[in-house]
């Protein structure tokens, strides 16, 4: 059994958690270092290098944001729904209760995903709107053509599609007028696998 978390490790703890659920991916060690108010790196590594070797976190060599939980992150939906009717040309069609499937929504919901809200309409191109949430895969390796999250510098992450070509990395903006980056390498954070829309702040 792990021993437990001294008060100061589980706020740094916390603040990890929250981060990542909040975000998909951790902090950074000056992130961890500005919400605890430590101004030594050496102090926040101290923090981190207890809670991994009690079993609460995972730390990866070599990458800025490379702080993982060893928990599963909580399951986006833990139900299922039934289809109650079809909507063709904005026209709704009942179905009856006998006949109406049922979906399982927790399929979308699995270990290493995350939800990122869309506040703007800076994805409209994809039909991806205002209010949306995306859903991401964490760490996931992405195939060509695929649209991730990739760390642009220290300080930005961008969503952006990924076109490997010639042994380096096109990043493709979503919106086509602004122009693409090609760049030797890039750590790639996450890739988008769905969407959940948003109505009256109900998701469905």
């Amino acid at each position: 059994m792990n021993r437990p978390l001294t008060k100061q490790q589980q706020v740094v703890y916390d603040f990890i958690r929250e981060r990542i659920i909040a975000r998909g991916y951790g902090p950074t060690v000056r992130e961890i270092g500005e919400h605890m108010n430590i101004k030594s790196p050496n102090g926040v590594m101290c923090h981190l290098k207890a809670i991994e070797r009690k079993g609460m976190i995972v730390r990866t060599a070599n990458k800025s944001r490379a702080i993982e939980l060893t928990e599963p992150i909580s399951r986006l939906f833990g139900a299922s729904l039934t289809v109650s009717g079809n909507v063709h040309d904005s026209v709704y069609f009942p179905v009856p209760a006998e006949q109406g499937k049922t979906v399982d929504l927790s399929i979308m919901a699995r270990d290493g995903r995350c939800l990122l809200k869309v506040l703007d309409d800076s994805l409209q191109e994809v039909h991806i709107c205002s209010g949306d949430y995306l859903i991401m895969q964490l760490r996931e390796t992405p195939a060509s053509g695929q649209l991730v999250m990739v760390q642009i510098s220290e300080t930005e992450n961008a969503l952006r599609y990924w076109f490997p070509e010639h042994g380096r990395t096109r990043l493709q903006p979503v919106n086509r007028l602004q122009p693409a980056l090609l760049v030797d390498q890039a750590e790639v954070l996450g890739v988008v696998v769905g969407v959940v829309r948003s109505v009256d702040n109900l998701l469905f």
